[in-house]
């Protein structure tokens, strides 16, 4: 038997602030989340939906260093730039606060507080790592050195980014510290672990015997680390950035920001709800949900549960974790250090008014079960072919049919037939299977659900054809829009938790205010007589230029990544002085440049040497107008022997250097030289 729950709590996992969100986090988790929590309110169900930005962390320090900036200009940058976006994308938080507020430093310092005077950690010491010119021990970010597996000269300490391959500090060939470049050496630090092995058995019988209901890909991946065996975890760390850890002896440590940021939760419930939050986290009858991406399970699914069990007081543990799998894009991994990524602040800006597709779409494509591929193509396909040619297509025709036949008034259904009974039991159908698979986070489903219901609609107009009615039987048009009105104003119920901007310009064009779950599949939402708003369209087509630019956009990405990953050829041999010395280096000044009859690659240059006039033919076409040559300065060879090419004598080389995409940049001086000035 299914067990009842009064109210249900809901949380969404903390966002770094060292960048903006990006659709990776939000098909992952904040989505699939605001789905689930509109859902349920639509229900009439008591519900709490916590977020917030997790702002401790070594990336965070890392970005403040490159920037050279505090770490709190930071957070305070990137908190609310993802604040804005999420409520500008109808990311319905309850609450969105964040890990540097007063309220958080407090909980998460009593609850280490707690377990400490429990006796529930242990105190160990080990070798790590430390910066002999900063004095600092570095966390593995700020470890640099040669990857033992690809040879790339700046992998980290914890990844290659070049190869992906997770590493250790200890693997890096010539590590140094990131911060001074200094040789790291191995010194003593102590700290206070989190035995995870002790609570191994509840966790097993908690998660292996009493949620097998969990998704296939979370359950594995609990399953698959406690056979592994679960080991004390540290709860501490060596920086100067996060919340200090409160006991005596712990100068210059802070509490971890896998322990410090989960407890994230309860001190965002805490802000929301002062005098209640216990209520919501201590209730057996509260029903908490955590929704994560799948680098999350095992903090959420196992050292979360165990910080919990070891603190007791009554605290529940979470009832569901419906991590999704990753999103990649365009067919490649999302990195926000590659800036390979799909940024929601600028997609608002990019699609203003957009909102519902990018909900929509990344429903659709929803890495529920297995990584699935984001690509602009297929973003541009599914509005332009669903939302805008069938559900946009069939609200605007029953509404423009409406105003057409009866002035926009909704018209009384006096000669109704087995077709429009039998299309609204459908719609009743169709609600039972949105509602089973949004109760068990089956979210691309639900949205298939959902569009049905404007396919049936749309099937029904082609099935009645009012349009040809109307010419003969008035009563029976009447009869038909009615009906179709209804299926609108079902197709406005169902669509609130995905695309709840288009949801409420439905239910203002067809006079309905805010709906429940309950109407769904009622066949009399709208009563005659009422009169509809002016038609305007839900959707609008999205043309191939705005897909464009955001594909070049992507492709400038690469190129840098391509050009920041380069390493330069090994060293030619060594020449001595005096053969290098008798290669004559000039600089000339351009006076005339064309390019070569029939030869892509060919420009012929006409040079004032110092000395006269010189011709010198260069394969650099692809990369310069020739117009806007003339009156540069460039440095050449002058005493190479002349050589015909294209049947033009030349007689020199001029001098380019080559990018690694292979374009070429000419060589020559940063300010004016007299023609024919050698190079030294």
């Amino acid at each position: 038997m299914e067990k009842e729950f009064k109210r249900t709590l809901i949380t969404t996992a903390l966002p770094y602030a060292n960048g903006p969100v990006h659709i990776g986090h939000l098909a992952g988790v904040y989505v699939p989340a605001d789905i689930y929590a509109r859902y349920l309110r639509m229900n009439g169900q008591d519900v709490v939906m916590v977020g917030g930005s997790d702002e401790h962390g070594v990336p965070i320090t890392i970005k403040a260093r490159k920037e050279n900036v505090t770490p709190q200009d930071i957070v305070d940058r990137y908190h609310k730039i993802i604040k804005d976006s999420f409520e500008e994308l109808g990311i319905s938080f309850d609450v969105y606060s964040r890990t540097t507020s007063g309220e958080h430093a407090k909980t998460a310092s009593e609850f280490f507080k707690h377990l400490y005077d429990k006796g529930e950690f242990v105190e160990q010491a080990s070798m790590q790592l430390y910066d002999p010119e900063a004095r600092q021990f570095l966390a593995d970010r700020y470890v640099t050195g040669k990857c033992p597996h690809c040879g790339n000269e700046r992998a980290y300490g914890d990844q290659c980014e070049s190869c992906g391959t997770s590493l250790s500090p200890e693997e890096l060939i010539e590590p140094k510290s990131a911060i001074t470049g200094a040789k790291p050496e191995l010194r003593e630090t102590k700290h206070w672990y989190l035995p995870l092995d002790k609570w191994e058995p509840a966790l097993r019988k908690w998660i292996l015997d009493g949620h097998t209901e969990w998704k296939t890909n979370v359950y594995g991946q609990c399953k698959s680390w406690l056979d592994m065996g679960l080991k004390p975890r540290a709860v501490s760390r060596d920086l100067d950035w996060g919340i200090p850890v409160p006991v005596e002896g712990a100068e210059g440590k802070v509490l971890y920001v896998w322990f410090d940021a989960p407890i994230g939760y309860i001190s965002n419930t805490k802000e929301i709800l002062p005098d209640t939050w216990q209520t919501y986290w201590k209730d057996p009858e509260t029903r908490i949900i955590n929704f994560i991406g799948k680098d999350n399970i095992v903090f959420h699914c196992i050292v979360f549960p165990a910080m919990l069990m070891a603190y007791g007081d009554g605290y529940q543990l979470p009832e569901n974790v419906p991590a999704n799998e990753f999103l990649n894009l365009e067919g490649d991994k999302i990195s926000t250090s590659r800036n390979w990524a799909v940024w929601l602040h600028e997609y608002l800006k990019d699609f203003p008014g957009k909102q519902d597709v990018l909900r929509y779409v990344l429903t659709a494509n929803a890495p529920e079960t297995k990584d699935n591929d984001f690509t602009w193509r297929d973003f541009q396909a599914r509005n332009n072919s669903e939302l805008v040619a069938i559900l946009g297509n069939f609200f605007n025709r029953a509404v423009v049919l409406t105003h057409k036949y009866y002035d926009g008034m909704v018209p009384e259904a006096v000669k109704l037939e087995a077709v429009d009974t039998e299309v609204m039991a459908e719609i009743r159908v169709v609600k039972e299977q949105l509602s089973h698979n949004l109760d068990t986070f089956h979210f691309r489903d639900a949205l298939k659900d959902m569009m049905n219901i404007a396919r049936i609609g749309n099937k029904y107009l082609q099935d009645t054809e009012p349009w040809k009615v109307a010419k003969t039987d008035k009563e029976r048009t009447a009869s038909i829009l009615n009906t179709a009105l209804q299926i609108c104003a079902n197709l406005a119920v169902a669509s609130e938790p995905f695309i709840p901007f288009a949801a409420a310009k439905m239910r203002s064009m067809l006079g309905l205010g805010c709906m429940t779950w309950a109407n769904l599949g009622d066949a009399q939402l709208i009563k005659p007589g009422m009169k509809l708003s002016q038609p305007e369209l839900l959707f609008e087509k999205i043309e191939d230029s705005a897909i464009e630019a955001q594909v070049a956009r992507l492709e400038e990405s690469r190129k840098q990544n391509e050009l920041a990953q380069h390493q330069a050829a090994p060293q030619a041999p060594d020449v001595d002085f005096d053969t290098f010395m008798k290669a004559d280096l000039r600089i000339g000044t351009v006076l005339e440049c064309e390019k070569v009859p029939k030869a892509d690659k060919l420009l012929r240059f006409l040079i004032d040497d110092g000395l006269g006039k010189r011709t010198i033919v260069s394969g650099i076409a692809k990369y310069y107008n020739p117009e806007e040559l003339v009156g540069q300065q460039v440095c050449f060879i002058a005493n190479l022997p002349e050589r015909k090419l294209r049947g033009i004598t030349s007689q020199g080389m001029i001098l380019s250097a080559e990018n690694p995409d292979g374009s070429l940049v000419l060589v020559g001086p940063k300010g004016p030289v007299v023609p024919g000035s050698q190079v030294r």
